[in-house]
This record gives structure tokens, C-alpha cells and sequence, in this order.
């Protein structure tokens, strides 16, 4: 049987799991194992109202997050819109930079941030050269 100390403690189980490593289980004071969540389903849980970032706050994140998982910074910010979610923006990034300059490679990436602004998903859209006119709206 396992040892508990008073308050927070650790249990070293008597068995190995299957990797040969001792089990460790934190126990509460109570004796509930606290690593056991007893999550309710989510449709049960107290939504927290998130409040909405200003448009200039969330254009901010947007590049700051995207140049953080890219490793590139944007160079502008073509599009943001509020939406129930949140925002969804539009930003061009500098993929490949050549010589002449109108010949680099750009691309156009759709994120999807929270009310907060938080970066919850972005997707390439499309790649083209600094040179590329619009057509059609593309």
C-alpha cells in the first residue's frame, strides 16, 4: 500500500508501468488522486466571457505570433475582420527574397485568432511574386 504525507504528497506505487518507471500519483489532503480529473462535458461548463481586443491589438498579435511559428516577419496586414470567433486577418509574408526585388516570392497566409487575440490557426492561401497584379480579386 502506498505512503501518503500529511497535506500534498507524492505515492510511489509498488508496481513499474510498462516502461520499467516507477507510477507517481499527487494525492489531495482528501485522499482524491488529483492526476483522476473529473472533467464535466464541456457543454456543462461556466463559459468565461472573453473580451475582445481593440482591431489595432489583434493586428499586433497576429504578426508578432505568425513571425514567431514562421521565423519571418510580415510585411503588412492585407485584411482583418471581426467574427463571432474572434478576428480572422490576412497577412503577406516575404517567403523568398530575390534580385531583382519584384521577383521575390510572397505569400498570403488566412489566420484565425480568438476574441483575445490569440492565434488560434493560420493556413497559407496563396504564393506569388512581388511583381503579381490582382486578378479578379485574387
Amino acid at each position: 500500500m502506498p505512503r501518503f504525507v500529511t497535506g500534498w504528497g507524492i505515492a510511489l506505487l509498488p508496481e513499474e508501468n510498462y516502461a520499467g518507471f516507477w507510477n507517481f500519483h499527487l494525492k489531495r489532503p482528501d485522499g482524491v488522486n488529483a492526476t483522476d480529473r473529473e472533467e464535466r462535458p464541456r457543454e456543462e461548463r461556466p463559459e468565461q466571457p472573453v473580451e475582445r481586443v481593440s482591431a489595432t491589438e489583434a493586428l499586433r498579435q497576429a504578426s508578432r505570433q505568425l513571425a514567431e511559428l514562421l521565423g519571418r516577419s510580415p510585411e503588412s496586414v492585407s485584411a482583418l475582420k471581426p467574427t463571432e470567433q474572434g478576428w480572422t486577418a490576412t497577412v503577406e509574408v516575404l517567403e523568398l527574397e530575390r534580385v531583382p526585388e519584384t521577383s521575390s516570392v510572397m505569400a498570403s497566409y488566412e489566420l484565425v485568432l480568438g476574441p483575445d487575440g490569440r492565434l488560434l490557426g493560420y493556413e497559407r492561401a496563396r504564393r506569388y511574386t512581388r511583381a503579381q497584379i490582382d486578378r479578379n480579386g485574387r
